[in-house]
């Protein structure tokens, strides 16, 4: 079997690769290890599929960290705009309930996956469910030689958009990585990114029915405070999870990694500190209204974490607050605007929805996706070295660089 282009991997960079290689005029066979195409895509928002977000190219380039600047030639090429309209030529409405996060209308994942695969169905994509590539070849100058079980291949050009390791049981396996590997190219080190995290306070098990909202936390190390992140937060039987942890971690780990374990602070309080709580209870101990520190405390976070923080305090949540100790008073205040807590692990890549790291940028051209090592040769998507934050980031960089993929492997 011959073709223009072979697109190994059918998440949403790979369909979106095989999508605009075929509109470029270029036959195409996309190949998937599962028996279905775009398994993460169907979980990815739990669901929901936060495609993009409305953020203007800069702003969403610096979300990306030192990196993100490879990815302006992908987003020029096709931006947020350019992926709405995309998808409202196959049929499917989005909208921006928050004014941020764009969805599909209806908010199910399976609506884009259908979409898709109608797109491609009509651009006579080829596709191969439960083919797991096995091995890659340049055979000549002007081909590749793609093995799977029992066949091989034959194409002038090759996408891997294979993803990363993150959900190994939604396929990620990593497959990309040694190909590329095997293929000369370097690839960083792999962190597990985007999921709950393990701290080593036991506190933490007994507030697991509240979330608390627009927490912000940050590495409590001098070095690197710079590492922060706001959200909500929820806290399970042994750490955190939350939209806040799911951006934190990917810092995180990374230091973890390193240090074996991280301090981190946490303000629970909307974002007051010390001074604007203490201001705060003054004015609410002054109505009589709140007999209790308990009751007091009760009125910024949900009682079972208010039942905690007075705990370690070594505060009595029975008496008023006027008749704690000053050092005690001082010390509840505090742990409120900078509770600590100690990161100490993760579940690795079973959990985590995305890879951090991945084929170095140095070996691809940012102007094409193809490898500087050997021509004909081009990646998209998770599997290069390029992860963003929650909110549409991640999922806007796969299709952009799908489309700069498949365009430049027909126009050359």
């Amino acid at each position: 079997m011959q073709k223009d282009v072979i697109v190994i991997g059918a998440g949403a960079a790979g369909m979106m690769a095989a999508i605009s290689a075929a509109k470029s005029g270029c036959s195409v066979l996309l190949l998937e290890k599962l028996s279905k195409i775009g398994a993460k895509l169907k979980a990815t928002g739990g669901g929901r599929c936060n495609l993009t977000n409305t953020l203007s190219q800069d702003e969403f380039i610096a979300k990306f960290g030192k990196e993100g600047r490879f990815m302006q030639d992908a987003l020029n090429s096709f931006n947020n705009y350019d992926l709405i309209d995309f998808f409202k030529s196959i049929g499917v409405e989005t909208d921006a309930p928050d004014g941020f996060r764009v969805f599909p209308k209806g908010h199910k994942s399976t609506t884009i996956i259908e979409a898709l695969k109608q797109e491609l169905n009509r651009l006579q994509v080829e596709i191969l469910t439960s083919a797991r590539v096995l091995d890659i070849k340049k055979i000549d100058n002007k081909s590749f030689s793609v093995a799977i079980k029992n066949q091989e291949l034959k194409a002038s050009k090759v996408i891997i958009s294979t993803g990363g390791k993150g959900y190994p049981t939604l396929g990620a396996q990593g497959d990309g990585y040694t190909i590329a590997k095997n293929l000369g190219h370097k690839v960083t080190k792999l962190y597990p990114a985007m999921m709950p995290l393990k701290v080593k306070e036991s506190w933490v098990a007994n507030c697991r029915a509240d979330t608390v909202a627009k927490v912000f936390m940050q590495v409590d190390l001098k070095k690197y405070k710079k590492y922060s992140a706001t959200g909500d937060l929820i806290f399970t039987k042994d750490g955190i999870r939350g939209p806040v942890v799911l951006d934190f971690s990917r810092e995180i780990t990374p230091l973890l990694d390193k240090l074996g374990e991280v301090p981190i602070s946490v303000n629970l309080t909307k974002g007051m500190n010390f001074e604007d709580i203490l201001l705060d209870f003054k004015s609410a101990v002054a109505t009589g209204k709140y007999k209790t520190t308990q009751e007091l405390v009760q009125r910024l976070l949900p009682e079972s974490i208010a039942k905690e923080l007075i705990k370690i305090a070594k505060a009595d949540g029975n008496i008023p607050f006027g008749k704690q100790k000053g050092a005690i008073r001082d010390n509840l205040i505090k742990l409120l605007a900078k509770t600590p807590l100690t990161v100490t692990g993760h579940s690795g890549f079973d959990m985590a929805m995305i890879t951090r790291g991945g084929v170095s940028l140095k070996d691809i051209n940012p102007k094409t996706l193809e490898s500087k090592l050997l021509n004909g040769l081009h990646f998209c998507g998770e599997v290069v070295n390029l992860d963003g934050p929650c909110g549409g980031y991640n999922l806007q960089w796969a299709f952009s660089s799908g489309y700069l993929a498949g365009v430049s492997c027909c126009s050359q």
